[in-house]
């Protein structure tokens, strides 16, 4: 079996102590790696009904069996943990040299519980594992923290790490690398609950693979393709080419999702941003496509991509690019998420001007009330700012009125740059979403920008569509391939096969990985069950549901309650689950799913 160390490391902080699990080859074949692997190892390492951010929840660190290889963006790792921010399953990724170094110091994944007793640092080279102390580096931002480990500990080593926000448990916090971010979810603060400013790898494992001339082949293929036209967009201008687009359709969030269009949104599209401010353009470690787009600000330069430009911006009702920029490049040193940070200060803008929160004045467009508000998130300063750090939902639950009705979240999890009123297969993505509002496990809002459906009026055969889009997310996130690449494959799965087949060895088919994306999506609602989801859950805000929304001088978009449900249902059973959204027993068997079944209360149904 090539690809794989066949085995995970376990770190104990209580004790200090690690110890190699062997991690069968029918385990890895089910579940691949990254995501997907990351969630066997969080049913099996984290105890049910475990509070996120107690010494005894896990944290996973997931590699892949594609890490390592030459296949261009294939340098990505996933973290998967319990999400304090909404209390169920919790998978980002990120990319580079950390993924690589993590892989050859000798595991398929690095699994910490415990807690350190003061703050530390936890380094692994080759699969020894030492506990170093950190006290010099808590409190510093995750840049500086990075740049004095990389003096520390020599440039054979890279770190995964936090900043202020998830040393202070802030609910949204990020773990960075090289400045790159397992963005969503507050998987930052589960590290910081921890008392781990840091985790740094190293080795000279390397891991051989199935068939090494077919895999340079696929390599050379995959890399010429991922110049062509599919990836265009990338490396042209960004993601941040998006928000003129969402601008014409009347799907860019505005002031807190009250309006889908800004009207400054010509100041910070990504024409001007690049005619303005662009300074460079760089890649991720053994990436070809190079998307990642560097602008100045009067505070540094920054990694801008569409999300904290929707999210900073317009969801604040900002235009001043500068601004932007400046807000951007804080939550990055500081270890906060973009999208949360600045849904949760949309909010409390939303929430100042209605008279429900004393908030400064804080109102819509106030430039300098966001950059004033950040850094006090991040430390928890002072009561607004501690409240703020919460997140909407709890937040809303405390100021009380109808604040949560227009608190932009699902599963606790803020809502990205797509309005659901005007992208409604991407309404159904965001409710039945496994962590919660998301656009990076469902690609619905292609099928929203379709001639397929109509993306202003939700349908069953559309939620049906939404399906495959939750599966080759799974997939790709498993293998792990970047999503920008997702362009250029002519059959996914088929192709996807190809390339597993020739790393690991095995016999695997088309079919066969449709299977594992079935079965991933399902082991991640099998562990939310498990943690106490109910359909319930499976919602958006009212403000969705009750509020039209404006899309020309006398027409309105609205997405009823009713036709959410159908789509929802659709759904369900594209999924093959129960009508309530519960798995059966006969499903779980179908998917060999039984050993993260035992705890399943609906399992006999």
């Amino acid at each position: 079996m090539g690809g794989y160390h066949g085995r995970y490391l376990r770190i104990d902080l209580n004790s200090g102590t690690a110890n190699y699990v062997a991690l069968s080859e029918s385990v890895l074949r089910r579940f691949l790696g990254g995501v997907g692997l990351g969630t066997w190892l969080l049913h099996h390492e984290s105890p049910a009904g475990v509070d996120p951010l107690a010494r005894e929840a896990a944290l996973v660190f997931c590699f892949s069996p594609l890490v390592g290889t030459p296949l261009t963006t294939s340098a990505k790792f996933a973290v998967v943990a319990k999400s304090p921010l909404t209390f169920r399953l919790n998978d980002a990724l990120s990319s580079s040299h950390f993924a690589l170094a993590g892989k050859r110091s000798g595991a398929d994944a690095l699994v910490i519980v415990g807690a350190c007793a003061a703050p530390s640092v936890l380094v692994i080279e080759d699969g020894a594992v030492r506990i170093e102390p950190a006290g010099e580096l808590w409190g510093l931002e995750s840049d500086e923290t990075t740049r004095q480990l990389g003096e520390r500990f020599g440039p054979e080593f890279h770190s995964a790490v936090i900043g202020p926000a998830g040393e202070h448990l802030v609910r949204y916090a990020t773990i960075s690398h090289a400045n790159r971010h397992a963005g969503r979810g507050g998987l930052g603060a589960v590290m910081g609950s921890k008392r781990l400013k840091a985790v740094l790898v190293a080795g000279t494992q390397r891991v051989a693979v199935a068939d090494p001339t077919r895999v340079i082949e696929a390599a050379r293929d995959l890399s010429q393709r991922s110049f062509g036209p599919a990836t265009a967009k990338y490396r042209e201008l960004g993601t941040v080419s998006n928000l003129l687009t969402f601008n014409r359709l009347h799907a860019l969030p505005t002031r807190n999702f009250q309006q889908g269009q800004f009207e400054q949104a010509e100041n910070l599209s990504g024409e001007s941003l690049n005619a303005a401010r662009r300074v460079a353009r760089e890649s991720c470690a053994s990436c070809t496509i190079g998307c990642e787009h560097i602008y100045s600000s009067s505070n540094g330069n920054v990694r801008l991509e569409y999300e904290s430009l929707f999210a900073l911006g317009p969801l604040c009702g900002i235009g001043d690019r500068d601004v932007v920029l400046r807000a951007a490049l804080m939550c990055d040193r500081l270890g906060l998420d973009t999208i949360s940070a600045g849904a949760t200060v949309a909010f409390a803008m939303e929430c100042s001007e209605r008279g429900l929160l004393k908030a400064d004045g804080l109102r819509f467009g106030d430039g300098e009330g966001l950059l004033s508000l950040l850094p006090r998130i991040a430390r928890r300063e002072d009561g607004l700012s501690d409240l703020l750090a919460e997140g909407t939902r709890i937040a809303a639950a405390r100021i009380g009125g109808d604040a949560p009705d227009f608190a932009p979240h699902v599963k606790g999890l803020e809502l990205p740059g797509y309005e659901p009123r005007t992208l409604q297969t991407m309404a159904l993505g965001f409710a039945v979403g496994s962590r919660g509002a998301d656009h990076n496990r469902s690609g619905a809002y292609e099928l929203d920008f379709s001639t397929v459906t109509d993306r202003l009026h939700g349908s069953p055969a559309a939620a049906a569509l939404a399906t495959e889009t939750e599966d080759k997310a799974a997939l790709i996130d498993s293998m792990i391939l970047c999503k920008f690449l997702r362009g250029v494959f002519t059959d996914f799965f088929a192709e996807s096969a190809d390339l597993l087949r020739s790393v690991t060895g095995w016999d695997i088919s088309a079919e066969e990985l449709r299977t594992t994306a079935r079965r991933i999506v399902t082991a991640k609602k099998l562990y939310n069950v498990r943690e106490g989801w109910t359909n319930s859950e499976d919602t958006l805000p009212r403000r969705f549901l009750n509020e039209g929304l404006s899309t020309g001088v006398s027409t309105e978009a609205t997405l009823t309650r009713e036709s959410l449900q159908i789509m929802i249902d659709a759904y369900y059973a594209a999924r093959g689950w129960n009508p309530d959204g519960q798995v059966s027993n006969a499903l779980i068997g179908e998917l060999q799913l039984a050993d993260l079944a035992a705890e399943n209360p609906y399992r006999d149904r």
